[in-house]
């Protein structure tokens, strides 16, 4: 074998070697993204859920008021029906 095919042989061995050990270490590198973005996705979700419970507290807040706010008129038309004239400020 000739010095050259014998080096030719060594290069490539090592390239072959170096080239497999990149690919391992980039398969363990796209497993570790994928963990990550599982739980990047799951904290979303989580905000998500949060949010939504936060509109509907918002909802209820906003309907209590609403029907505060009816009550208060059928208190006021009971004081007009009456006779009773509201106060002026």
């Amino acid at each position: 074998m000739d010095t050259t095919q014998f080096l030719l042989t060594i290069i490539l061995s090592l390239s072959t070697i170096l080239l497999l050990i990149i690919g391992l270490q980039l398969f363990f590198l796209l497993i570790e993204l994928r963990k990550i973005l599982k739980k990047i996705n799951q904290v979303i979700d989580s905000f998500e859920k949060v949010g939504i419970s936060l509109g509907h507290g918002f909802e209820e807040v906003l309907g209590f008021f609403s029907g505060l706010k009816v009550v208060l008129k059928i208190f006021d038309l009971f004081d007009k029906k009456n006779g009773k004239k509201p106060e002026n400020k």
